[in-house]
């Protein structure tokens, strides 16, 4: 019997370095490409913080779970198996009217997972065939493999509690209007740190705004 060909290695955050590793000193304007995502998408209850929502802890269970069975299912394919780290939790965020982290309630989310591009539909399938198994999370079902083309962006690397992104996005949004632009679509925030096992003050948080003339 052949012996089995070892996986080739793949690592999304060091390839997108100038994506997923910004300052924290100074907003930069970076142009996001066209990637494949995991996605989910909800509504937070009536006054619910992430933290204490039911329905963003099953979306969230339901993204890690089928993200590291993708994982396991691309590195043991017997043909060009492929290895590589999962990528960070992203969320999009949204309400009707002006979107305000000052003021929590009935936020809309997508949240999302960079997915490597031989990750297909039929694999996504798959794991969720085998989370169902193990697993009655209604969310389970909700998720998708998408195109997603941000743009033209302002981020910046914020470190310290979510309760003081507003601070630095405000400094965004000035940075941005020095440059001839203004925010325009979904904030996006891209999880570096986990608040389970962090302490606020060194949690990093990548926040990244679309920008347009």
């Amino acid at each position: 019997m052949p012996a089995k060909p070892a996986p080739t290695k793949l690592d999304l955050r060091k390839a997108l370095k100038q994506l997923y590793a910004p300052s924290a000193k100074q907003p930069v304007l970076v142009e996001v490409p066209d990637f494949s995502f995991m996605i989910i998408d909800g509504q937070m209850e009536p006054g619910a913080l992430p933290g204490a929502s039911p329905g963003f802890a099953q979306a969230m269970a339901a993204l890690y779970g089928a993200a590291y069975t993708l994982k396991f299912i691309s590195k043991r394919r017997p043909r060009d198996p492929i290895d590589y780290p999962v990528m960070p939790l992203e969320g999009l965020w949204w309400t009707e009217g002006e979107f305000d982290l000052r003021r929590p309630g009935n936020w809309r989310y997508t949240l999302l997972m960079l997915q490597p591009d031989h990750i297909t539909a039929e694999m996504l399938a798959t794991a969720q065939a085998q989370l169902r198994a193990k697993s009655d999370n209604p969310a389970i079902g909700r998720l998708r493999l998408e195109r997603f083309k941000e743009g033209l962006s302002v981020q910046i690397m914020h470190v310290g509690p979510y309760a003081d992104e507003p601070a630095s996005l405000d400094r965004m949004r000035a940075y941005a209007r020095e440059q001839g632009y203004v925010f325009h679509g979904k904030h996006h925030e891209i999880y570096l740190g986990d608040p389970r096992r962090a302490k606020p003050e060194r949690l990093k948080t990548i926040l990244r705004h679309p920008v347009e003339r």
